[in-house]
């Protein structure tokens, strides 16, 4: 780790050594960024993040950084980040012009790095008392963060992406669900495109019990009796290694997902006032209260996670 970035300490020096002018639109390192800045994943894995914040997370999470970018108005930030940053670390300095046009946001803060983000398995999510979230089919990325957020907030020990007839769960790791993660999804292990079938067999083989996450108007399933396992957050036992299933925005769970969970767990919400109702709550909503749930009778018995 380096030390506090000060004028002629090492910190400095090495950022000085290491520091590459670029002043071409077609660098290659521009166009790397550019790539992984707007959601692209290479044959190397590597993912961009964008923003003094999800740089200083990627760097505090000693993931393995290829490359930091500074614009000449980003290079303020780099006395923040420099404690965080290994010395064999280049860092790149380009124009404010150049670097708004490899940045995904409207507004770059001019600094992003290439990051490899962990890839987990599901062994690697049964550490203690497992908690996991499987997200299968949620397609919003914003979604996808914020899950990913509370898991990380409420002591989950990771989460899964899965695929649902053919509709795939937003990248986690792309700008947006990054950006609505806070930086969770850079700490959290998680699972990416893993099949709900294999997802489910592993679970089973590690005795973690699956709570389907459902809405009070889909409680009847065919094959499966409206009274059948149907469970409010405060009626699951979650001290013990549990799993949550959260659906497609749209459409939910596909019903044979829900027919294989252990129980299905659904929020109820306040009696209508008016002729047109609220709707159920969404994705992210509604994981965020299971999650919670989850955390509080954990923390109520002294089996919260650390």
């Amino acid at each position: 780790m380096c030390m506090p970035h000060t004028a002629g300490t090492p910190a400095r020096q090495s950022m000085k050594a290491n520091a590459a002018v670029i002043t071409s639109r077609e660098n290659s390192w521009l166009k790397r960024f550019r790539a992984a800045l707007s959601g692209e994943r290479g044959e190397d894995g590597m993912v961009g993040v964008e923003g003094v914040r999800l740089v200083e997370a990627a760097l505090g999470s000693r993931l393995s950084v290829e490359a930091l970018l500074v614009s000449e108005s980003g290079a303020r930030h780099l006395t923040r980040v420099a404690p965080l940053l290994a010395a064999d670390v280049p860092v790149l300095r380009t124009s404010d012009k150049l670097f708004a046009g490899v940045a995904d946001t409207q507004t770059p803060q001019g600094i992003a790095a290439l990051v490899r983000p962990r890839m987990a398995t599901i062994e690697t999510l049964m550490a203690g008392t497992p908690l996991l979230v499987a997200l299968v089919g949620v397609q919003d990325p914003g979604n996808v963060g914020t899950i990913v957020r509370a898991a990380e907030a409420f002591g989950a020990t990771g989460a899964a992406t899965c695929p649902s007839d053919g509709i795939g769960t937003a990248d986690p790791f792309g700008p947006k669900a990054l950006r609505a993660s806070a930086g969770s999804a850079l700490r959290l292990p998680i699972v990416i495109g893993i099949s709900p079938a294999i997802l489910l067999t592993q679970l089973r083989i590690f005795r973690v019990k699956v709570y389907a996450a459902v809405a009070a108007e889909d409680s009847k399933i065919q094959g499966m009796e409206a009274s059948s396992h149907l469970l409010r957050p405060w009626d699951v036992d979650w001290q013990g290694p549990a799993a949550i299933l959260i659906g497609n925005e749209g459409s939910g769970l596909p019903a044979d997902l829900v027919r294989a969970a252990n129980a299905r767990v659904y929020i109820p919400q306040a009696a209508a006032t008016a002729p047109v109702g609220i709707e159920s709550l969404n994705a992210a909503m509604a994981a965020s209260v299971l999650l919670y749930e989850a955390q509080r009778q954990r923390n109520t018995t002294g089996q919260g996670h650390t």
